[in-house]
């Protein structure tokens, strides 16, 4: 019996056969720079109000691909091909030291901000990166990590790259330099040296080499590098279109969410950009911030996560700031609920503000979007993530092998094929052919289903991933830590859903050593509080426990030892209605 493959309601779109950087930039002339105004602002420092231009962006880029060819520090790590850990939050620098990297024909791997130099280890040696880009925040982790892999000072310093404080190469404000930072190699002095003519192209067979590396946490084990090339970023841009999202010449998007996601990266840096929006850049999200700016460089458009709309609904900040230009919010990483929209409409329409919001779903292994709520959509089908989008296929799978579809209406597995899919996991073969089948569908692990008129929902997930406010928590990664307790003797992590957060938070079911030790309800408490205390020490703030640590005598496995976590799930659900505690101090 032949599978039952779902299209999108839209025709295919027309995907040109060309890198990134030439995608972005089109024509170039003095006067245009990919169809739209030179002169026109491209990124602006929200906090400063600095900003460049689509003409001083584009010389900035090939300015800082020159330097990595040319420096003595760094032309050894930036021959075509190597690749480059972007290790920095959201900053003006950061789209021109990405973009210049790809110019350079550099492989780019960002990395969370917030990683440890343990965490940061696993990315920078699996990804087989030397050069680094990072602030001056960040200077510190990155010579931590590098006395682990035994690389001494002197050559580490010569693999750092820093972007300064100070913004005076984009006509802001100066910064005195950091004490850590003296002797390094600046972004500012890579932009110095010349030019050059053109990119590195990446044109016909060659756009199916990798041009970025996200990391993506999947269901088991350490965090795997995702080879997205530059066919599935241009085929992801391509397939963007007025039917899904509304677009006006003067539109300005604020950018909150990490740019080193592949949803900040994909649809903050490049999707504004080729389609000639202006972006303002958040460092991180903070809510009066967050407003403040919507009201200074009215914002029409922006990228969030379902946190971000508990906000809009509750903070006081929503109540103080103009913001009537607001036009549209897109929500993705984590499903939405119908009355959390309905009561940020209710709060933002007594002020005026008239705003579609939608969401979308996809994963880093798809670049990201593959399905997106119409904004015209956006109140009568609350809930839905949309159209699958042009060029792509899905199917719902019931069974392992694939041999089995949802009958229709029902749920399956969702798979996706199409010219978005990633190319496969960097150095691991093996989860390749366990994502990716031979004839091309990526399994997703998530559980959806399409109703009659084409929309798509997401209704539960096979993936054992903790989605902590756009964060993925892979628990594995979790639990290996937590059994290098000296105390731990088994554990597993599950999600706790946190109504009043739109999140789901970590917690930990531990096996105590020394269970004989814990003889009263006291001794169990300081001991499960010095297990949340102990892990904040030992991974980034959005892995921390914050849906606390209980002790329990064993954890439910299967007869192959597979931790069984549903039994879990419904163990937190029963302490919830028994009046225990949800979340626990940091």
């Amino acid at each position: 019996m032949s599978p039952t493959i779902y299209k999108s309601p839209y025709p295919d779109v027309s995907i040109p056969k060309s890198s990134v950087f030439t995608f972005l930039f089109g024509t170039r002339t003095p006067q245009s720079i990919g169809g739209f105004p030179a002169s026109k602002k491209a990124f602006i420092d929200a906090a400063s109000g600095a900003y460049i231009t689509r003409a001083q962006f584009l010389d900035l880029t090939l300015s800082f691909a020159y330097g990595l060819r040319t420096h003595p520090n760094t032309k050894p790590f930036a021959k075509r091909g190597n690749t480059v850990l972007i290790y920095s939050p959201n900053l003006l620098a950061w789209p021109v030291v990405l973009l210049g990297s790809v110019a350079a024909g550099l492989r780019c791997t960002p990395a969370n901000n917030a990683y440890t130099s343990q965490e940061l280890l696993h990315q920078y040696t699996d990804s087989g990166a030397k050069l680094v880009i990072t602030t001056e925040d960040g200077i510190k982790t990155i010579r931590e990590m590098f006395a682990k892999l035994g690389i001494s000072k002197e050559e580490g310093n010569r693999r750092i790259i820093v972007i300064g404080r100070g913004l005076q190469w984009a006509g802001g404000p100066s910064a005195k330099p950091s004490a850590d930072a003296a002797g390094l190699l600046t972004m500012e002095a890579l932009l110095n040296g010349g030019k050059l003519k053109e990119e590195e192209k990446f044109d016909g067979p060659l756009i199916h080499e990798t041009a970025f590396i996200c990391y993506s946490s999947g269901t088991t084990g350490k965090p795997k590098g995702v080879e997205t090339t530059h066919h599935n970023i241009v085929s992801e841009l391509s397939m963007f279109g007025p039917n899904f999202t509304p677009l006006e010449k003067e539109d300005v998007m604020l950018a909150i969410l990490p740019f080193y996601h592949i949803y900040g990266l994909s649809q903050l840096v490049h999707f504004p950009f080729i389609n000639g929006l202006t972006v303002a850049i958040q460092t991180r999200f903070e809510p009066d911030a967050f407003c403040a700016n919507i009201e200074r460089y009215k914002v029409t458009h922006s990228l969030i996560v379902p946190p971000v709309l508990v906000a809009l609904a509750r903070h006081p900040a929503a109540d103080k700031y103009k913001m009537t230009t607001l036009r549209y919010l897109c929500s993705g990483a984590a499903p939405l609920g119908k009355d959390l929209v309905s009561q940020v409409n209710n709060r933002l329409r007594k002020y005026g503000v008239r705003c579609d919001i939608v969401q979308g779903y996809g994963l880093t292994e798809t670049s990201p979007t593959t399905h997106l709520l119409p904004h015209t959509e956006a109140e009568r089908m609350m809930g839905s993530i949309g159209y699958l989008m042009p060029n792509l296929e899905a199917r719902l799978v019931v069974d392992d092998d694939g041999k089995v579809d949802a009958e229709e209406g029902g749920a399956g597995e969702l798979w996706i094929r199409g010219p978005s899919v990633m190319k496969g996991y960097l150095n691991n073969p093996t989860a390749t052919a366990n994502a990716i089948t031979p004839d091309k569908w990526f399994r997703t692990g998530d559980v959806g289903q399409v109703d009659k008129e084409g929309f798509w929902y997401i209704v539960d997930r096979r993936k054992e991933l903790i989605k902590y406010k756009g964060f993925q928590v892979p628990p594995a990664e979790l639990e290996s830590i937590l059994l290098g307790h000296p105390d731990i003797a088994d554990c597993a992590v599950i999600g706790i859903d946190d109504p009043e957060q739109a999140t789901e938070l970590p917690r930990a079911y531990v096996v105590a050593a020394h269970l004989e030790k814990l003889t009263t309800a006291k001794d169990k408490a300081i001991f499960e509080q010095s297990v949340v205390k102990w892990m904040q020490s030992k991974v980034a703030r959005h892995k921390y426990l914050r849906g606390g640590v209980r002790v329990i005598d064993i954890i439910p496995k299967s007869a192959a030892g597979k931790i069984l976590r549903r039994e879990l799930r419904d163990r937190a659900k029963q302490e919830k209605a028994g009046g225990q505690q949800l979340r626990t101090k940091l």
